[in-house]
């Protein structure tokens, strides 16, 4: 059980200055000035973020400095250090009595900074006013080799979803090449993967208790190097596939990620070791799920919910989309091949109680310039809330990426109505106007026939009761391709049932009286697909009559199943060859197949296809 304990050492010993609803105090201190009001001389932790300062429980940073200051540390935090100057910002805090945390902000830095071209973004959403150019790439390594040189003593834990990520040797897409433990050239200390709430507390015990870093060996959910592997009584031990002949053997390479993801998945979990150089990188295995207790004490601590003052007059567009929203849920069982919720989140959900989300909600209906408008009552997915295996002990076994696909799983309990009664409950909240659903929707699962009459009756009402009360004019969802070659790499549905769902969303508009758009989003070179799945693609997509907007090409990011495939041209569980487009022009032949409907593309079109001798397919597309 997690324990927040409320201390009595944050009370300011001076007023502090106060700013529209808060006082500077009401946030952790980000400036020497900060410090002083509250009376400190030093502090325990101090907290580097690539993102702006936002003290809201959807910004990893804000959630683990609000977790230390529980545990009766004072702590500061200072987002955004200029690694460019005289380093200032890295010395303005002092030596902590305790650690240097780092995290390179809610999104990994290099896909921050850059498109999936590798060109170089010209805005940064976790920045005021949007400005680009406030983190380094490879922030947490530039981060953390800083910190090292200045305070050598000092112990450095990186956490986030970039260090998350690359816990082992990786692909990284912006240098072309594999890269070993981000442990390695961060030099950090140790490394908390996925949410930190857990490791972050028993760190904090131990550190109380007297014990150094190099004694935290046993610490669930964390990652460090040794030159021996430590010998823990309970732990089963999975060696991988060294750095070194990673290096060397793609296939290899791709072998240990079959390993990584199923270990990531279960409740009994294995440590993975893995030798780089001549020492091991050590990954404990993972904490359980928070319990509904635990996550509620987490979203109860006293976030003000706002940007700390030092924006004022400025806007931060993440904070700015997600402001009047509320997150019901972590986690995701839907297993994407390219997605990395479930690599940092894991695929088991843990939601919150109903009290602890209408408590959220209302704190969110006294805010100055809330007009009445929810933007989102939803999580990874918006319709996993509750959900578990119907027999927990069938879960306990299952190592299984995805509960969902290739078909739902027979123990998972798909009923909607503790979702349902969320959202009703959340409407009669005083203040109310409307609540919308921002987050993506696992349609599939809304489709299947579970044998169970009440959870089938549930996905009809849910259908409904979305389609009806929570679409602002447009219901974006992601049946990502059209072709069952390259959904079943994507480890995504038929698209058949995006073709029903269509059905459903026309037939309960009409009935309703209203006018709203489905947007489908898709994605173009992902691994398998050759340029006959994207013709694939344009043919279906016309015959519904759409004009393509959320489109992009595949971005291959630390961690995934698809880059993985992409990298070394294996899959990891089968070890068989797939294609996949990597050059420019390759990606481009892939993309212009979105917009077929454009002049200036059709004979491009035309003449790949009379190349991969498909006249067919041109014969569908334009009706010759």
């Amino acid at each position: 059980m997690i324990n927040y304990i409320k201390s009595q050492s944050q009370k300011p010993t001076s007023k502090g200055l106060t700013v529209n609803r808060f006082q500077l105090t009401d946030f952790l201190p980000t400036t020497k000035k900060e410090l002083e009001i509250r009376g400190w001389d030093e502090v325990d932790v101090v907290l580097f973020s690539g993102d702006a300062y936002i003290d809201h429980p959807a910004f990893g940073s804000a959630v683990i400095g609000r977790v230390l200051e529980a545990q009766g540390l004072k702590v500061a935090i200072v987002p955004q250090p200029n690694w460019r100057d005289d380093l200032r910002d890295f010395k303005k805090m002092g030596r902590p009595r305790m650690i240097f945390a780092i995290s390179g902000g809610n999104m990994d830095s290099m896909v921050n900074h850059y498109t999936a071209n590798k060109r170089l973004r010209s805005d940064d959403a976790y920045t005021a006013d949007g400005k680009a150019g406030m983190r380094p790439d490879y922030a947490t390594i530039t981060y953390s080799n800083i910190i090292k040189k200045l305070y050598p003593d000092v112990p450095i834990l990186i956490g986030g979803i970039e260090a998350s990520l690359r816990r082992f040797t990786h692909y990284d897409y912006w240098s072309d090449k594999l890269m070993p433990s981000i442990l390695i050239d961060s030099k950090a200390d140790l490394l908390i993967y996925g949410m930190g709430e857990k490791p972050i507390i028993e760190l904090v015990k131990q550190l109380k208790d007297g014990k150094s870093f190099a004694e935290m060996t046993a610490i669930p959910q964390t990652s460090f190097i040794s030159k021996e592997v430590p010998q823990h009584p309970k732990w089963k031990d999975i060696s991988l596939v060294s750095h070194d002949l990673c290096l060397t053997d793609k296939k290899q390479y791709a072998s240990n990620f079959k390993h990584i993801e199923q270990e990531s998945n279960k409740y009994d979990a294995a440590r993975l070791l893995q030798k780089t150089g001549n020492r091991w990188i050590i990954v404990n295995p993972p904490y359980e799920p928070l319990t509904e207790k635990e996550l509620d004490a987490s979203y109860d601590l006293p976030y003000t919910r706002v940007p700390h003052p030092k924006y004022n007059g400025k806007t931060i567009p993440a904070y700015e989309m997600i402001k009047f929203s509320v997150n019901l849920h972590r986690g995701c069982f839907g297993g994407c091949s390219f997605c990395t919720i479930s690599a940092h989140q894991g695929k088991h959900i843990v939601s919150r109680s109903k009290e602890s989300i209408l408590k959220e909600v209302k704190n969110i209906t006294d805010m100055p310039d809330f007009k009445g408008y929810l933007s989102d009552l939803g999580g990874p997915s918006a319709n996993m809330y509750g959900m578990k295996g119907k027999k927990m002990h069938i879960c306990h076994q299952c190592r299984k990426p995805s509960c969902i696909f290739p078909k739902v799983c027979f123990n998972l309990d798909t009923d909607h109505n503790p979702l349902l009664d969320i959202y009703r409950s959340v409407d009669k909240v005083p203040g109310i106007k409307k609540s919308f659903i921002g987050s993506g929707v696992r349609y599939d699962m809304l489709l299947s026939d579970t044998k169970n009459f009440e959870a089938n009756k549930s996905h009809s009402e849910y259908i409904r009761e979305l389609i009806t009360n929570h679409v602002s004019g447009r219901l974006k969802i992601a049946p990502e391709h059209t072709s069952d070659n390259v959904l079943k790499l994507m480890r995504k549905p038929s698209f058949d049932y995006f073709a029903k769902f269509k059905q459903q969303f026309e037939r309960i508009n009409r009935e309703a009286g209203l006018n709203q758009q489905l947007i489908p989003y898709f994605i173009s070179s992902h691994p398998g697909c050759h340029n006959e799945d994207m013709a694939d693609l344009a043919i279906e997509t016309k015959k519904f009559d759409f004009k393509l907007e959320q489109v992009q090409d595949f971005t291959p990011t630390p961690m995934t199943l698809a880059t993985e495939i992409y990298y070394s041209g294996y899959h990891p569980y089968t070890l068989e060859p797939v294609f996949t487009a990597k050059g420019k022009e390759e990606k481009l032949e892939q993309r212009k197949f979105f917009f077929w409907y454009k002049g200036e593309y059709k004979n491009q079109i035309i003449r790949d296809l009379n190349k991969a001798k498909r006249p067919d397919l041109i014969k569908k597309l334009f009706d010759k």
